[in-house]
């Protein structure tokens, strides 16, 4: 057997080697992660820029925008280069370097969804103790601990996976180095390997979503009782938003990861890891951003002062 020091890289399969849907994947994959980069990074810098939306949700929506930035950066562009110059291999450290990126930023982004619906609880259930319950101090420390949570776990999964012994083949059937695909690789006992990522996933998965169901639970109480019916409407619309991608993240994580080792079938996780890993990076600031009307007077208004600033240029250049 290998020691996993001697390896030097692997071989990512990909999603397809049909030769005739390379360039179609590149360009539909390249157009995936410019909106998703230009709509995070844009979302961060309104609310970072508006006083208005200097709020809990948002300052947990700004969390949320980076953290998509973060783990779609981990495999997209990788997967990009894939299609474009069918160079699938990684090295021993990438492979490393980017399970660690995508695994911690992953579970943030669990433990994140979790805190906007707890947030929205504290808002539509108790909105008159909501400025003191929901404190700057209070935001900052939860955000914290997600992030600490997040790479101490990731850190726990790098450091099992690249301990084990690879005998049997360099290739992973993926198209990056996920977990589950490393592990079906290895001649090793694998089976700490196993419980661990089972126990952990599934805390972070039951934990969140416990939080996310009960609050949620009290949301829709809170809406039934209330009398104005745009009150009612505004709630909802918020809610629909929110559960809509917590349904496809919480699914596809719940399909990759808590189902037996034996179940596995490598191209259907590969279909579902896409959702999880490119699309619902991008569908985020969609479905959170362009049906809010706070978020949209914020980007109007940046546009306004965008357009007043060129033309004050023009008229500058004019002059000189």
């Amino acid at each position: 057997m290998e020691n996993m020091s001697e390896v030097t890289g692997f071989i990512l399969v990909g999603l397809t080697d049909a030769l005739e849907l390379q360039v179609p994947l590149f360009i539909i994959f390249t157009l995936i992660y410019f909106i998703t980069l230009v709509g995070n990074l844009g979302m961060i810098a309104l609310i970072l820029l508006d006083s208005r939306l200097h709020t809990p949700m948002y300052f947990f929506l700004s969390n949320l925008s980076l953290v998509d930035c973060v783990y779609a950066s981990a495999v997209t562009p990788k997967v990009m280069e894939g299609f474009l110059t069918r160079e699938k291999i990684i090295s021993y450290n990438a492979c490393a370097t980017q399970m660690f990126f995508f695994v911690a930023f992953a579970i943030i982004e669990c433990f994140l969804l979790a805190l906007m619906a707890f947030d929205r609880h504290a808002a539509v259930c108790k909105p008159l103790h909501y400025s003191s319950t929901m404190t700057s101090s209070v935001c900052v420390l939860l955000v914290t601990l997600s992030y600490v949570s997040g790479l101490l776990q990731s850190s726990t999964h790098v450091a099992l996976t690249f301990h084990l012994s690879f005998c049997r083949s360099n290739v992973i059937h993926h198209f990056f180095c996920d977990i589950p695909s490393l592990l079906v690789l290895s001649c090793s006992d694998i089976h700490t390997n196993e419980l661990v990522l089972f126990v952990l996933v599934a805390f972070n998965v039951l934990f969140s979503l416990a939080v996310i169901l009960s609050s949620y639970l009290l949301i829709f109480v809170a809406i039934l009782r209330m009398r104005s019916a745009e009150g009612k409407k505004k709630a909802l619309s918020t809610c629909t938003s929110h559960l809509t991608t917590v349904s496809i993240f919480y699914g596809t994580v719940i399909f990759m990861y808590l189902q037996p080792g034996s179940s596995h079938s490598m191209d259907t996780d590969k279909i579902a890891s896409v959702f999880y890993t490119i699309v619902i990076p991008m569908l985020n600031p969609l479905v959170y951003s362009l049906r809010n009307k706070e978020v949209k007077n914020a980007f109007r208004k940046a546009i306004v002062k965008a357009r007043s600033s060129l033309g004050i240029v023009n008229v500058l250049q004019m002059i000189c």
